[in-house]
């Protein structure tokens, strides 16, 4: 059983269903955009499938794949367990499992300016691996937050495939684009929406919810570099030292483009220390 769930249907432009200016917030790791976005998906997915659900199987919550950086969906997918948790208790059903698809590449390209072929020629280089004997007898839930050309789903299932798993699976998203005359750079235009140029991270770094996730440090590491400098200015070491060590964690030093911002941070931290000392 494979079931496909979208909160929201984008079939036009001029009407989301949702704010363009919170996605783009979500996106560049707004935590408090993050808990509506998530709840909202919950109550959605509990009152469309697990109302009627009153067997005692258990789930298993799984976030779009990453290798070291989290992306932003997952902190979506924090608030939407927590609301899913609530409503199985109270119903006396165990509460959620998680799990993570682990991925083995990293990019620089921006997916979000894509078509539908670049997509799959980018994503067909990734490889993507689960923890099968956990998963045995499970209902697995695969969280993302927006289905544009399906590549990223199409990958799941190809996990699926390879794994053999035979698990019910439901595939979820915040939104989807049902209207394929849209052209999937859409997405682009809602990742962007609220962020036009990096000192506009600004707000949402220092609104005391920020959530660091993969699309705000390959945005940081690749920006023009003078700017890039003043933009890391004012900002604190604790979040110097988190924006450091992400890069480094998902290989970030090793690709030429972010290297100049990189080896600036890294001067930046050798700095502080002696001044310390």
């Amino acid at each position: 059983m494979h079931i496909t769930y979208s909160l929201h249907n984008i079939s036009t432009t001029a009407d989301f269903g949702f704010s363009a200016a919170d996605y783009s917030r979500f996106k560049f790791g707004d935590g408090e955009v993050a808990r509506h976005f998530g709840a909202a998906l919950a109550a959605g997915f509990i009152k469309e499938h697990l109302t009627g659900f009153l067997g005692h199987e258990q789930i298993v919550v799984i976030s779009s794949p990453y290798s070291f950086i989290p992306t932003a969906t997952f902190t979506l997918k924090n608030h939407f367990v927590s609301t899913i948790n609530r409503w199985l208790a109270r119903h006396n059903m165990p509460v959620v499992q998680e799990c993570k698809v682990h991925r083995t590449i990293t990019y620089k390209e921006d997916y979000g300016e894509l078509d539908a072929e670049q997509r799959l020629q980018l994503i067909g280089n990734d490889s993507f691996h689960i923890d099968k004997m956990f998963l045995t007898g499970k209902t697995l839930v695969f969280l993302d937050d927006i289905r544009i050309t399906g590549g990223h789903e199409r990958m799941i299932k190809k996990m699926i495939e390879e794994y053999q798993l035979d698990n019910p699976v439901y595939m979820l998203y915040f939104a989807e684009l049902v209207n394929h005359n849209i052209h999937p750079s859409v997405e682009n235009y809602l990742n962007y929406f609220s962020v036009q140029t990096i000192f506009d991270l600004d707000d949402i770094i220092t609104s005391g919810n920020f959530c660091i996730n993969t699309r705000i440090v390959k945005y940081i590491l690749n920006y023009e570099h003078e700017s890039f400098c003043v933009f890391l200015q004012n900002k604190s070491e604790a979040f110097i030292n988190e924006l450091y060590d992400m890069a480094l964690g998902n290989s970030y030093h090793t690709m030429e483009s972010y290297q100049p911002n990189l080896n600036y941070i890294k001067n930046q931290l050798v700095t502080n220390i002696k001044k310390l000392a």
